[in-house]
């Protein structure tokens, strides 16, 4: 029984020209209700986090500074989001989206946050739109309510997931494996438990003969009792700023890979939406729809 969250009301007005593509979020929405992939039922509105469960992750100064709308200038220009009420409410919503989500995974096999994924946050700071980080926040939460103990972070956003790597940094039973561009943002990558580099130009093949390759080993050596995976839309060949040359085919039989190797095995999948930046909004939004459909083939009942 596959259930959604969506952000999409939670929606933040941005400058004319801004690159963040906010308008992703609602046709996402739109589109899971318009194909009915799930009844309305199933589509649900994130409540607000709970500041304690922020804290779990994030240190008490930086989310004053978040709240309160006091974080410097050149720290708010590096999230890339201007501050207003609307920016906090969102940030706390999309983070309650994969707390809940994850713990529909847990109960349903497979569930997803049609939004999050905020993998270049630190517990002090969050850049490249990323305001909190929903997965590590969620992570922690599950392990401090004893529902999980070992978890494996399966990101395969086109950039790496620095900030995830960095909360867990040194945690043996949090393993974070990472496919993105060798020379695409972040630009100082921090290592994380594996790491792949992917030339610029990458195709469908040599993709997914890497995944292939690699992913058996994470789920051996991690042995997790939850996997999140961040089904990131940017490696498509349409993206601004993907820089490789995925296509739409490649990126379903990636879900399907990724998704199907944890359910063989009873691995319960916590999906989040995490980049996409097509020069065509509808390509991004055609590929969190594939990985939605992907999902529901999978889930139980």
């Amino acid at each position: 029984m596959l259930h959604l969250w969506s952000s999409s009301r939670y929606a933040i007005e941005l400058p004319d020209g801004h690159r963040f593509p906010m308008a992703k979020y609602a046709l996402l929405r739109e589109g899971v209700l318009r194909e009915q992939l799930v009844p309305t039922e199933r589509l649900h509105d994130p409540q607000r986090v709970d500041v304690n469960d922020l804290l779990r992750v994030h240190t008490p100064e930086y989310v004053a500074h978040i709240v309160n709308g006091t974080l410097p200038y050149a720290e708010q220009r590096r999230i890339g989001l201007p501050w207003s009420e609307a920016f906090v409410e969102r940030a706390f919503r999309v983070v309650q989206g994969t707390l809940e989500a994850s713990e529909s995974a847990l109960q349903h096999g497979v569930a997803m946050n049609l939004a999050g994924g905020t993998h270049h946050a630190f517990p002090d700071r969050g850049e490249g739109f990323c305001t909190f980080n929903d997965v590590a926040v969620a992570v922690r939460r599950l392990q401090a309510q004893g529902k999980v103990r070992r978890v494996a972070i399966i990101d395969l956003d086109v950039h790496q997931g620095n900030g995830t790597h960095g909360c867990f940094a040194g945690d043996p039973d949090v393993y974070t494996f990472s496919m993105h561009g060798a020379k695409n943002f972040p630009f100082h990558k921090v290592p994380g438990t594996r790491d792949v580099e992917l030339e610029d130009g990458t195709t469908d093949d040599v993709y997914l003969e890497l995944l292939h390759r690699h992913l058996p080993e994470v789920l051996r050596e991690s042995r997790p009792d939850l996997v999140v995976y961040l089904s990131g839309a940017d490696p498509h060949e349409g993206d601004r700023l993907g820089r490789l040359k995925l296509t739409f085919e490649g990126l379903m039989a990636r879900d399907r890979y990724v998704i199907g190797s944890c359910r063989e095995v009873g691995i319960p999948v916590c999906a989040t939406m995490s980049g996409g930046y097509g020069r065509e909004v509808q390509d991004t939004v055609a590929v969190h729809l594939n990985t939605v459909r992907v999902l529901r083939a999978f889930a139980r009942g």
